[in-house]
C-alpha cells in the first residue's frame, strides 16, 4: 500500500503525472523508444520543452517581457547565479534573511556585489517574517525566500518596492497566485512542488539581462539558455518531462487560483489541529505560518514518541522534522490530497 508522502523534497507528486511518466520511461508517445533515450534535439523532446515553457507562462500569466528556462544545478546554483548576472561589483543588491536558504543566498551573492540585509528574523531563530525594512537608495533588487522550508514561515504579503523582486519560491512555486508585475526573476528547484529534482526553473524578466560589465562564464550566463530556449547544452530530459506532466495536471485542476483554495483548507485543517490539540503547538509565529510546510512539536517526549510510532504503523512518511530542528513537519504541497491531511489530522488525535 502506498504511503502517505510529507516530504519536503523530493516531493509528493501526482499519481497520474507518475504513471505517465512510468509508462514514458518503457515507450514515450509510441516511439518505440523511452523517454529517457531519445535526443533531446529530437522534434519529440522539443514540443516537451515548449509545451513546459508555455504552460508556465500560461499558468502565472507570464508577458513576452519574461523567458522562461528549465536549467540544471538546483536553487543552489542560483543563490549565485542570480548575483553573478544582475549585480556588479560595484552595486548593490538588498536581501531578506528569513532563515537557511536565504543564509545561504547572502553568502553567495557577497562573491560578485555589496549586498546589504534590509530585515532579519535570526534572533528570533527564523520564527516570522519581517515586516518593515528600508532599502538602500542604490538597491539593485531585493531578494526574498518566499517560503521556508526549515522553519515552516512563508510571506503571506509579498513586499511592494519600487526595484525588481529575485525571488527563490523553490517550496511554493505554483501554490498561490502571485503579481508577475513585482518581479525581475524567479527561480525554483522542481523537486519541491512541480516535479522530480534535476531540473531547476527560472522566470527572467528579460530587460534585467545585459545590465552588467562582468565577463560570464557561457553555461552561467542566462543569455545563453535564453537564446537557446534552454537547449544549449543537453537539458535535464525526464525531469523537465514530468514538469511538463505536472504542469499539465495543475492545469487540468482549475489552475493557480484552484489549487490555492485547497491548499488554504489543507493548512487550515492541519493547524487547527495543532492548535487544539494538548499533545502539540506549532513553531512559528501565526501570522507567518506556511501554506507547505507546516512544522510543529510535541509538548513532551512521550507524545514525540508515542506519535512517531502511530506515524509509523499508519503509513505516514516523511514527517520527521529538519535535521537541525527537531519535531515534526508536514509538507502538503499542491499534490497532496486532502485525504491525506485528514488521515494525518486522525492520527494526531490518537496521541
Amino acid at each position: 500500500m502506498k504511503k502517505h508522502n510529507f516530504s519536503s523534497g523530493p516531493a509528493i507528486l501526482p499519481l497520474s503525472v507518475m504513471q505517465e511518466a512510468a509508462e514514458a520511461v518503457i515507450d514515450f508517445n509510441g516511439m518505440g523508444l523511452s523517454i529517457l533515450e531519445i535526443s533531446h534535439r529530437s522534434k519529440e523532446f522539443v514540443t516537451v520543452m515548449d509545451e513546459a515553457q508555455a504552460l508556465t507562462k500560461e499558468l502565472l500569466g507570464l508577458s513576452d517581457d519574461f523567458s522562461v528556462l528549465f536549467l540544471t544545478g538546483g536553487a543552489s546554483s542560483q543563490f549565485y547565479m542570480t548575483a553573478m548576472n544582475l549585480l556588479d561589483s560595484t552595486e548593490t543588491a538588498a536581501i531578506i534573511d528569513t532563515g537557511n536558504w536565504s543564509a545561504k543566498t547572502i553568502k553567495e551573492n557577497r562573491l560578485f556585489g555589496n549586498i546589504t540585509i534590509v530585515a532579519s528574523s535570526k534572533a528570533d531563530d527564523y520564527k516570522h517574517i519581517p515586516k518593515t525594512f528600508e532599502l538602500p537608495n542604490n538597491a539593485k533588487y531585493l531578494h526574498i525566500t518566499t517560503n521556508n522550508t526549515v522553519m515552516g514561515t512563508q510571506f503571506q504579503e509579498i513586499p511592494t518596492v519600487d526595484i525588481p523582486l529575485v525571488a527563490d519560491m523553490s517550496s511554493d512555486i505554483f501554490s498561490r497566485k502571485i503579481e508577475v508585475e513585482k518581479y525581475g526573476l524567479i527561480y525554483a528547484g522542481a523537486q519541491k512542488n512541480m516535479g522530480p529534482a534535476g531540473t531547476t526553473m527560472v522566470i527572467i524578466r528579460k530587460d534585467m539581462l545585459g545590465t552588467i560589465e562582468r565577463q560570464i562564464p557561457t553555461m552561467l550566463d542566462y543569455r545563453t539558455h535564453v537564446n537557446k530556449g534552454s537547449m544549449f547544452n543537453t537539458p535535464p530530459v525526464f525531469p523537465v518531462y514530468v514538469s511538463m506532466l505536472t504542469l499539465r495536471w495543475l492545469k487540468a485542476n482549475g489552475g493557480i487560483e484552484a489549487m490555492e483554495k485547497i491548499n488554504i483548507a489543507k493548512a487550515e485543517l492541519l493547524y487547527n489541529e495543532i492548535d487544539n490539540n494538548p499533545n502539540f503547538e506549532g513553531r512559528v509565529a501565526k501570522a507567518d505560518r506556511s501554506l507547505m510546510n507546516v512544522t510543529f512539536m510535541a509538548k513532551t517526549p512521550e507524545a514525540e514518541a508515542k506519535f512517531f510510532k502511530l506515524c509509523e504503523e499508519n503509513l505516514i512518511s516523511g514527517i520527521k522534522g529538519y535535521r537541525t530542528i527537531g519535531g515534526f513537519r508536514a509538507s502538503i504541497y499542491n499534490a497532496m490530497p486532502m485525504s491525506s491531511v485528514e488521515h494525518l489530522v486522525s492520527v494526531m488525535k490518537m496521541v
